[in-house]
């Protein structure tokens, strides 16, 4: 992937402040809502951000009223970024004992 591609994603308004908002799995409309994005932008973000796997389909939930709600989860932790020589972009990606750590977290707290 990249470099250039990554950082032009990160710019677009509203991906960093959608990744940040995803350490918790969330549904598009979660976003829309807690962000005050319109929401076909944020579908639009979602998608470059998944495309760039910077973003990842969690899960596709029941909601109340019986429809399937995709949920998103960042799957990076850190982005670091370098123009000492040349542009170069390095994703540290959430490792799994993290997500399952996650995962058993919000069990217990649901419990």
């Amino acid at each position: 992937m990249a470099s250039a591609e990554i950082l032009q994603t990160l710019g677009n308004k509203y991906s960093a402040e959608i990744l940040d908002a995803t350490d918790e799995p969330q549904s598009a409309q979660e976003l829309s809502d807690e962000l005050g994005i319109p929401i076909a932008t944020c579908y639009r973000r979602i998608d470059e951000l998944t495309e760039h796997d910077l973003l990842e389909l969690h899960d596709n939930i029941l909601s109340d009223d019986r429809r399937r709600i995709k949920v998103y989860r960042r799957n990076v932790d850190q982005v670091h970024i370098d123009f000492e020589e040349s542009l170069t972009v390095e994703v540290e990606e959430r490792t799994e004992v993290t997500n399952k750590l996650d995962e058993a977290w919000r069990t217990l707290s649901e419990s």
